[in-house]
């Protein structure tokens, strides 16, 4: 890994033009023997009305040929994540043999989205052309469950990292970016082909708790039976046979994992895509998620807490990094979930420090999400109190 592929910084003033284009040709010279093949950029609201010119400045002053991002209430620049942010965050990539392109989608295609090809087609990229995607959604006019679903048919096995933008509150505004163009709905995605791919890390959060069960009767989101047992005397029971110290740490904090890939020999942490749990009623034995299992499938109940998702994130880093060993890392960007950051850990930069003390020095840049995106197995998924890590590395 080498600092000279990538680089990010974090802007903190408004719309000083000859200052920003300064700081953008100064970062620019802090890569100058590479060939910058990306720009990541990430925007406070703050900039809404000006989020044109600021693309502009940087497209020309830190010589950008493509240019992608989003809106963020809050912003990732390498080790540090700056909550309720008024600045801006700008990443440059030299991706070496790196085919890229960037496209746009709208709520009107999802609709439109049927079929093997539809979005090859609308997009102009075959799925053998692309090795992975990083993807920016505007939450408030996209459904972005039903724009993943469709792509994971079009694209299927390969990853998407990315994140639903946020911005502005109450009013539901954000933005997203592709080059010089600033739109107020749908989203934007860059196609990773060539020579470079993705890779990543979900960290959801959680950490297991209990053995692994299968569900034997399931209807919709309901689940009544586990291990053919009413499926909340299975919770409860495995609550009760925790430590007081850990029974206590799971009040309010229990969530659900349901294994994705059937296939594995075993199941370990990230092989699990979490959803919440809605309620339970003692007396039917129901329990109610936020996802629509199978039966058949194995779950395994989790913990979600500050020192569950310290522990699953470091984890996690620490398996990719070994898995990485000896594998060129070109940079990266980090997405944290707007609950994250100083709300969950009581202090600033947990992940983007995280991430640093694993792969760094390296160049990163990110926000704060309204929702994370990001592969369990080889499906994508849409993600709540996650991190989710994107890697550019040599394929």
């Amino acid at each position: 890994m080498s600092e000279e592929t990538s680089i990010a910084a974090y802007w903190s003033d408004g719309l000083n033009e000859a200052g920003l284009a300064d700081w953008a040709r100064r970062l620019r010279a802090r890569l100058p023997a590479k060939e910058v093949s990306l720009g990541l950029v990430f925007l406070s609201p703050k900039f809404f009305p000006d989020a044109e010119q600021v693309l502009e400045i940087l497209r020309l002053h830190a010589q950008i040929p493509l240019l992608v991002g989003c809106s963020g209430g809050g912003l990732v620049a390498n080790s540090e994540e700056i909550e309720s942010a008024g600045g801006l965050v700008l990443a440059l990539y030299s991706l070496p043999g790196a085919k890229l392109k960037g496209v746009r989608f709208t709520q009107e295609q999802v609709d439109s989205a049927e079929g093997e090809d539809y979005w090859p087609v609308e997009t102009g990229i075959a799925k053998s052309n692309v090795n992975g995607w990083l993807a920016f959604v505007n939450p408030f006019n996209v459904d972005g469950e039903r724009w993943l679903r469709s792509w994971n048919h079009n694209y299927s096995g390969i990853p998407v990292y990315g994140g639903l933008a946020s911005g502005n509150f109450p009013e539901p505004a954000a933005q997203v970016y592709l080059d010089g163009q600033v739109f107020e709905e749908g989203g934007v995605a860059i196609a990773v082909g060539g020579e470079v791919t993705l890779a990543g890390v979900i960290s959801q959060g959680c950490t297991p708790i209990g053995e692994a069960w299968t569900l034997t009767r399931v209807e919709q989101n309901l689940i009544r039976n586990i291990a053919n047992r009413p499926a909340y005397a299975v919770l409860s029971e495995t609550v009760q046979n925790l430590p007081p110290e850990e029974q206590r740490k799971a009040q309010g904090n229990l969530h659900i994992g349901l294994v994705v890939n059937e296939y594995l020999d075993e199941f370990h942490r990230g092989d699990f895509l979490v959803r919440n749990l809605l309620g339970g009623d003692p007396n039917s034995g129901v329990l109610a998620v936020g996802a629509l299992p199978r039966m058949g499938q194995t779950i395994q109940f989790q913990r979600r807490d500050a020192a569950a998702a310290s522990e699953d994130l470091n984890e996690l880093l620490a398996r990719e990094k070994a898995r990485l060993d000896g594998t060129e890392i070109y940079g990266g960007c980090l997405f944290c979930c707007n609950g994250r950051g100083k709300n969950l850990f009581g202090r600033p930069s947990h992940d983007s420090e995280l991430v640093q003390a694993h792969f760094g020095p390296t160049g990163i840049a990110g926000f704060f999400c309204n929702g994370e995106i990001g592969p369990i197995g080889d499906k994508n998924f849409l993600h709540g109190f996650t991190a989710s890590l994107a890697l550019f590395i040599k394929k």
